[in-house]
Parts: C-alpha cells; structure tokens; sequence
C-alpha cells in the first residue's frame, strides 16, 4: 500500500494528477492517499518527483516495534509467570492468524487467471 512520507512531499500535485481513480489529495499542502479509494497501480510512485509517495515494506520495521510494544503492554497486567506465559501462547495465536489469512489470500491469488 502506498504512502506518502510528509517531510518530503513539496506538495506540487503531481501525484494528484496522475492518480487514475482521485485517491489523492492535498491537506495542509501534502499529499494524503485514501487507501479505500487507491487501487494500488502504483503510478503515484513513479509519478512523484521528491520520492515521497513510498511503498508500505518500508514501514514493516515499525510495525512489528508497534506490535511489541502492544504487547509488552498488555503483558504487565498479568502478575504471575504462569499467567504471563498463557498471555504469551495467545499472543502467538492472535499474530498467527494474521499470518494464516495472510497465506491463505496468498495461495488463491495464486490461483486467478489473468
């Protein structure tokens, strides 16, 4: 998923321009893509001349620092080890079905003809 790293974006429009579905707009003089309306072409990344319009595999670092962080928080509410280490199998769950349905969308792509 595309999105726009705002220190760089200079607001030019360009993006806007080129973007074939209107996804994107200009708030506060920078570049905001509405991933509900985006199609993921990926001429917003060509088309941006500062490099601002960035591919979301960079944001993956910070995501999984996120993920710790949510859950080293929900860890300090269980007090004993026992407790900690059933909160952490469940945590491992959670994160794995993400990474199931990740898979399983994965394989029946796979399978479309186009």
């Amino acid at each position: 998923m595309p999105w726009v790293k705002k220190e760089d974006c200079i607001g030019c429009g360009i993006c806007i321009e080129a973007c074939p579905v209107d996804a994107i707009k200009l708030v506060e003089e920078k570049a905001e893509i509405d991933l509900n309306t985006c199609i993921r072409c990926g001429i917003c990344h060509t088309a941006c001349p500062q490099e601002a319009v960035r591919h979301d595999s960079e944001l993956i670092l910070g995501e999984v620092e996120e993920n710790i962080e949510w859950t080293m928080s929900l860890l300090t509410h269980y007090k004993t080890s026992e407790d900690k280490k059933g909160f952490m199998k469940r945590i491992e769950k959670h994160f794995m079905k993400d990474k199931t349905v990740a898979e399983k969308t994965l394989e029946k792509l796979r399978t479309i003809e186009v």
